[in-house]
């Protein structure tokens, strides 16, 4: 188990992968700093807020995490639509300073959600390649495999993966964050429109999906699948099996 206190907590996601819910879970706990997106949001602005503050940079971001992590337990949840090069020029970042786990989905579902948000997504937005990328250097950097979770088991066991990474993370598991009230979050105003589904939300749910997009209908994505779902298969195989290790008390 790691510890935590001092270390900045990261969830490393492909969009679309129910890691807003899982951020929404986080917040729920109140012993966090929950930081919302802040490489892809500069990727994608060239500007980002972390905890109040403006920065314009991979490093500044990562200056702000660690300045924060210190004083309290630092939660980030981001999405790997881009590449982040600083991150992963950083080994001191990501294997002293932070604490990394990963987030999957089967690509079919992400790809369809994608599209239904942004129809000019590119095929390497869909992130699989990014996030394996992150996952192989966080495994060279550490000497370990980190954690890895399917969106598949987050909502058919919400509350065993949950304490999983809990565990994992050297966190204690609060039963009491499983469950929020509906509605929107200041900390994703910039990006609602990606928010939608799970400002509805009061849990892991297993809903089926509202856009309609059927990738045999549209070519290019069918494509984009058979380029990602090797690595996703890959990234699959990583997902721990077998009992879950005791999360620390509160």
């Amino acid at each position: 188990m790691i510890a935590a206190t001092g270390k900045i907590l990261l969830l490393w996601s492909v969009p679309r992968a129910r890691s807003t819910a899982f951020f929404r879970m986080m917040l729920q706990r109140g012993d966090v700093v929950a930081v919302h997106e802040p490489f892809s949001t500069l990727a994608a602005d060239g500007v980002a807020e972390v905890a109040g503050r403006t920065v314009r940079t991979e490093r500044a971001v990562i200056d702000t995490l660690t300045t924060l992590a210190p004083h309290r337990r630092v939660f980030v949840k981001d999405t790997t639509d881009e590449e982040y090069p600083r991150v992963l020029a950083d080994p001191d970042f990501l294997r002293s300073q932070a604490h990394n786990a990963f987030l999957i989905r089967d690509p079919a579902e992400t790809i369809a959600s994608y599209y239904a948000v942004n129809p000019r997504v590119r095929r390497d937005q869909i992130g699989f390649e990014h996030l394996e990328r992150l996952f192989l250097r966080v495994r060279e950097l550490t000497g370990r495999t980190p954690l890895v979770i399917d969106a598949a088991d987050l909502v058919a066991d919400p509350s065993g993966t949950a304490a999983r990474y809990c565990a994992d993370a050297g966190i204690a598991f609060l039963p009491a964050a499983m469950s929020w009230p509906a509605g929107d979050r200041p900390e994703w105003r910039a990006s609602e429109r990606w928010h939608r589904d799970v400002a509805r939300t009061t849990g892991f749910e297993n809903r089926s999906p509202r856009h309609g997009v059927v990738l045999e209908d549209v070519p290019h994505l069918q494509a984009y699948l058979g380029h990602h779902a090797p690595i996703y298969q890959r990234l699959r195989r990583q997902c721990p099996t077998g009992p879950i290790a005791s999360a620390r008390r509160p």
